[in-house]
């Protein structure tokens, strides 16, 4: 039987999991998490007291419907499941996947990825100290453990996330110092006029989070500089208002994150082609409206283009019944059509939140000399300057020569940055300066795992 392979246990991969099992076949799901749920529907330790309204807000019954759909069909053993699971690399229909016992060869023939997204950040002057996360890393802390990761914390970037991360925090009791939005407040209200016609409800719940900011919240910032030591982290974050007015908010962590950035290293190794979006400012694979992005090869939710989690249940459906079609299955065309349909407004509505929080090309491009552009390897925005005369305009000689984006996160957080540090030296467009190639291992793994040999993948046979 066909071996079907789905990366990612979030809503798409739940979703594209549940139609492969409804048509008959058995895939085999692999993720990172120790459970089902993705970034957006993190599942904490079972022994976690925390209801999951408290966890999830309006999205608990979203939630906790789509844990008990994934628990039900891994009961029932119409799925293969391995979590705490990466996948490191992929070559002639083989996932080198490194789990808990090391890493092992997992044959298949059809491939769906679904890995999501991760945090777009923009860097700021200080960012590199202890004490300054990601918005999605204080989600993470506060869903899966129940922790805060300060006590006078400061959210900045842009974007649904900050205002949601920074809500959740409220309602948990932690102290929020500020939020600092670097979108101006005019173009939100041009943004928002299109998410409100395309998602009414999900723009009005919006609205609702954000009125719970009260004056926390501030619109149009500019991010100067995080102060503090570093050794002990942030001691207060320097900005200015939309009216250009200098402020300073005392602080002992930062959260940062300008809306998200698909996770696109295992598309691109699959042989997706990647195309330069100035509408997100990054670069996506490209696919059919259903999810083909070659053969055998189905892309779904935020890794293929950003829409949130409802859109992902919808993405990850779309390409399952695409997979189905290429194999001679029957399939609902009535299904898919409704499907393609909600999905082109959601469409809408996510065009409409990239207009609404822009991505601060000028601030990043106006960095100083010595503001450290890659954390990984504590390469600053002066020394990737400096390379340009010898690399030109061109991000894998910049890397060459620089060492961004050679560090752990592989260019993840800093590639987009740089891009803008290095077209503005060159008087050109970030598509211009390429894309840092993708490359295994895709994610960090132990060298003592990679000597290891575990054949316990392949003897379980996904139907």
């Amino acid at each position: 039987m066909t071996r079907v392979l789905i990366v990612g246990a979030g809503p798409a991969g739940i979703r594209a999991a549940q139609t492969l099992a409804a048509a008959g076949l058995r895939p085999t799901v692999v993720d990172e998490a120790n459970r089902a749920g993705g970034q957006i529907y993190r599942r904490p330790p079972q022994s976690f007291i925390r209801p999951p309204r408290a966890l999830y807000g309006s999205e608990a019954g979203k939630a906790t419907g789509l844990h008990r759909l994934f628990d039900d069909l891994l009961a029932r053993d119409q799925i293969v499941h391995h979590p705490q699971s990466s996948v490191l690399g992929l070559s002639d229909g083989v996932a080198q996947v490194l789990g808990p016992d090391g890493v092992s060869a997992l044959p298949y023939d059809r491939l769906i990825i679904a890995t999501g997204a991760t945090d777009r950040l923009a860097p700021v002057p200080g960012w590199e100290m202890p004490g300054v996360y990601s918005l999605g890393a204080a989600q993470i802390a506060l869903k899966a453990q129940g922790v805060a990761l300060g006590r006078r914390i400061v959210l900045a970037g842009s974007g649904p996330l900050l205002t949601l991360v920074a809500a959740q925090l409220l309602d948990a009791g932690a102290g929020v110092a500020a939020v600092l939005d670097t979108a101006p407040l005019s173009a939100q209200l041009r943004g928002g006029l299109t998410m409100a016609t395309a998602r009414p409800g999900v723009s009005l719940r919006g609205l609702a989070l954000r009125a719970r900011l009260g004056r926390l919240y501030h619109a149009g910032v500019t991010l100067d500089a995080i102060e503090g030591d570093p050794t002990t982290g942030p001691a207060a974050i320097r900005w200015r208002s939309a009216r250009g007015r200098a402020r300073t908010t005392p602080c002992d962590s930062v959260a940062l994150g300008w809306h998200l950035r698909s996770e696109t290293a295992l598309a691109e190794l699959a042989g997706a082609h990647l195309d330069w979006s100035p509408k997100w400012n990054q670069w996506l694979p490209a696919s059919d409206d259903e999810g083909r992005a070659g053969p055998g090869l189905y892309l779904a939710g935020d890794g293929l283009s950003i829409l949130g989690a409802d859109g992902a249940e919808i993405a990850g459906r779309l390409a399952a019944r695409a997979c189905l079609a290429d194999l001679g299955l029957l399939t609902d065309p009535a299904a898919q059509t409704r499907d393609l349909r909600t999905l082109g407004r959601m469409r809408r509505f996510a065009a409409g939140i990239a207009r609404a929080f822009p991505w601060p090309a000028q601030m990043i491009r106006a960095l100083p000399d010595d503001t450290v552009l890659c954390r990984c390897e504590g390469i600053t925005s002066g020394e990737l300057r400096a390379t340009l005369p010898l690399s030109g305009p061109e991000a894998n000689r910049a890397k060459s020569l620089s060492r961004i984006g050679m560090g752990r996160c592989q260019g993840r957080y800093c590639q987009v940055a740089g891009a803008e540090i290095m077209a503005a030296a060159c008087d050109a467009q970030p598509a211009q300066m390429g894309r840092l190639r993708a490359q295994p291992p895709v994610r960090p793994a132990p060298l003592h795992a990679l000597g290891r040999s575990d054949d316990s993948l392949n003897s379980r046979k996904p139907g």
